[in-house]
């Protein structure tokens, strides 16, 4: 009977150990769940969601590559996501970590204050630009995940967009310029609201957009305008950038 008790002793001690060390989260999402603690060095699929919903965090004129390895920059976006929602800021993706990611994203891998609808007015199903919809889609959603990083940086207070994914047709028919962001769905345009446009343009400055176009920029007076360009270009004279 001793002997017995005494292994199923081991059994429950070997549970709490995993379940104390273990690197799974125990909360699964409906999104996106990860399965293991993330920390530099490592690569993988997982890395790259994660990734995904750092990169608004990048640091002043930075832009977080989505390549799938956990180097020095997805560290150091890490410790600056980790120390806005005041978490230990170690810089290892753990159950703190992705508990709050699971708290700031909806089913569909938006963040919550953003949706593919508020991107799109143009066309639903997001074909017609100068990428596959699937690419559009995509570069929407990281736009999504920087203004999420870019809101709460703003006091957690709306961000009012007024455009983003055009096809051609739409981007015609608003005077877009020929190749426009807008066509490839990594560009968006913000309104005044809580926050005034030069205020936008100064703070997207340090979540991940190398492009900036605000006040002071020729067609710019009644918005700012973000986007993914390959290389850095901002321009708002009224701003002060």
């Amino acid at each position: 009977m001793l002997q017995r008790f005494g292994s199923i002793a081991t059994a429950l001690s070997i549970v709490l150990v995993g379940l104390v060390f273990g690197s799974a989260p125990a909360q699964a999402d409906g999104c996106y769940t990860w399965t293991r603690t993330l920390s530099q060095g490592a690569t993988g699929a997982d890395v790259r969601q994660l990734q995904i919903r750092l990169s608004g965090y990048p640091g002043y004129g930075g832009v977080l590559a989505l390549d799938s390895e956990f180097g020095p920059a997805t560290r150091s976006a890490l410790i600056r996501f980790q120390q806005a929602y005041g978490l230990a800021a170690d810089g290892v993706a753990g159950s703190a970590t992705y508990s709050k990611l699971y708290a700031l994203q909806d089913d569909d891998c938006t963040p919550v204050n953003f949706s593919y609808a508020e991107l799109n007015r143009c066309n639903s199903d997001w074909s017609g630009g100068k990428v596959s919809a699937s690419t559009a889609k995509f570069n929407a959603l990281v736009s999504m995940w920087k203004l999420q990083a870019m809101r709460h940086a703003l006091g957690d207070q709306p961000i009012t967009v007024t455009s983003g994914f055009r096809s051609i047709a739409c981007n015609n028919a608003v005077g877009g310029a020929a190749d426009s962001r807008h066509l490839y769905g990594d560009a968006v345009d913000l309104g005044a609201g809580p926050h005034s446009l030069c205020r936008l343009a100064q703070q997207a400055r340090y979540h991940g957009f190398n492009g900036i176009l605000g006040p002071g920029y020729p067609g710019h007076g009644d918005h700012t305008h973000v986007d993914h360009r390959s290389s850095r270009f901002w321009s708002a004279s009224q701003c002060g950038i």
